[in-house]
């Protein structure tokens, strides 16, 4: 049984583990504004908001409804285009720019825009551009809908009506085939329970593994509401994050970290997806091709599994064991990641390479920490993913770079090590050749953004 709020009123039923919330929207409560475009939360035309009780106010998150499962809607405001009547400022706005043509995604850039208005997860300080990178037009263009968004500036709105009903709002916690614990220690004795139980944090990534690969998920545990693993710790000698941290929610305090891992977290997907997907998830999801390991593997970042009460603490790169074959154990679950601060004499670059700038998944991600002192290398941690079934360290580029000038000639004489390193796959995403070529010239690139020269990412992604 799922509980949530519609337009202000307690809507309560039955929900499936894998409904979504895009189904539920359009056969159950009847609303077609609500589009299903791609299935797999890339077009965003299915986007609504979510809202939920947050110190004291309402947080508010436009969201993928085409893999956001119905279960997740437990406990939330839901909002969709119906419930704006057509008196939303960024409607009034679509319609006097013609920001619409065929309207087939008209109603999910009106939805991410209503998100920015009132202030929403992952907008706050954001141009429009990016708050709109999960949203695709076909037709229209995107001068005019940018500019209908420009014209409606985030402004303060009363949700105490929303806030308070929220807060009297009791979810309900599970349902067929499925639980949604509120603690950490109620989700630990679940998986000691049901130790082979699929645990979905944003579903950004599961969702389709049901929308397109129709696979069954069994007995399923959402922790999107495990309040303990939503924590972010900022202290001198590093950030602490719970795994549960959505990337939204991370990307100031990695922007704080360096400003190239707060660039790598707006080049990962689009607002929806930023504001459902985990940190903790793409981690343990495992993929080679996950965006946030090989910058944190590069970083020294260190990862907290548990199982019951029993806690053990692991270098982030010694969890990726094969491809598909992660150190974790039935009954455990990831909890929590540490990520120290670079010391003064880091030199750090992350680059993520992909055939469209937003919104689209790596074919490379190169990450760099290079401890220079002296003009001598210290020591250094290279790692990338794309280039291998796990996201893995450097070895031996990095023992060619160690105790060597901080030189071109010691980038140049240590690129051959790569192919020790790596024996990259050809896919859809990139040739061998190319994979290799790139995590070259991505070293070249640490070199000469050191020596000042102007080194774009668009230059290298496209070029």
């Amino acid at each position: 049984m799922i509980r949530f709020l519609l337009d202000g009123t307690v809507v309560e039923v039955e929900a499936e583990a894998t409904e979504t919330t895009l189904e539920l929207i359009r056969t159950r409560l009847g609303r077609k504004g609500t589009k299903e475009g791609c299935g797999e939360g890339d077009c965003g035309a299915c986007t609504v908001l979510l809202g939920e009780a947050q110190d004291g106010a309402v947080q508010w998150r436009a969201v993928n409804a085409c893999i956001l499962f119905a279960p997740m809607l437990d406990g939330k405001a839901l909002v969709t285009v119906e419930s704006l009547g057509g008196k939303a400022p960024v409607q009034a706005e679509m319609v006097a720019r013609h920001g619409s043509q065929c309207g087939f995604c008209t109603p999910g850039f009106i939805m991410s825009l209503e998100g920015r208005a009132r202030g929403g997860l992952g907008t706050v300080g954001r141009p429009v551009a990016d708050v709109l990178s999960g949203n695709l037009c076909r037709c229209t263009g995107y001068g005019p809908i940018v500019a209908s968004g420009e014209a409606v500036p985030p402004a303060p709105r009363d949700d105490s009506a929303t806030l308070a009903a929220l807060e009297s709002l009791r979810p309900g916690g599970s349902g067929p085939g499925w639980f949604a614990p509120r603690s950490a220690d109620a989700l630990a004795a679940l998986l000691i329970e049901h130790p082979t139980a699929r645990i979905v944090a944003g579903a950004t990534d599961v969702g389709l593994w049901v929308t397109k690969q129709m696979r069954a998920l069994g007995t399923v545990i959402f922790i999107g509401d495990v309040a303990d693993l939503r924590g972010i710790t900022e202290a001198p000698e590093g950030v602490t994050l719970g795994a549960g941290v959505r990337y939204s929610e991370a990307w100031d305090a990695f922007a704080r970290l360096h400003p190239d891992l707060g660039e790598l977290i707006r080049r990962i997907a689009g607002t929806p997806v930023r504001n459902a997907g985990t940190i903790g998830g793409n981690i343990a999801n495992g993929s080679p091709i996950g965006d946030t390991p090989p910058a944190l593997i590069a970083l020294g970042a260190r990862l907290t599994l548990r199982r019951g009460a029993d806690r053990r603490t692991i270098p982030l790169e010694d969890y990726f064991i094969a491809y598909g074959k992660q150190d974790r154990a039935e009954g455990e679950f990831v909890e929590s990641i540490f990520i120290p601060r670079p010391g003064p004499e880091a030199i750090i670059a992350i680059t993520k390479l992909s055939k469209r700038f937003d919104s689209d998944i790596s074919a490379v991600c190169g990450a760099f920490n290079l401890s220079v002192r002296e003009g001598v290398i210290q020591s250094a941690r290279i790692a990338f993913g794309g280039m291998a079934g796990t996201p893995h360290r450097a070895a031996a580029t990095e023992a060619a770079l160690t105790g060597q000038p901080f030189a071109q000639a010691t980038i140049e004489a240590a690129i051959p090590a790569l192919a020790q390193d790596y024996q990259p796959l050809t896919d859809v995403r990139g040739s061998s050749a190319y994979r290799q070529t790139v995590a070259a010239n991505l070293l070249r690139r640490l070199w000469l953004a050191q020596q000042g020269e102007a080194v774009s990412v668009l230059e290298v992604t496209h070029g």
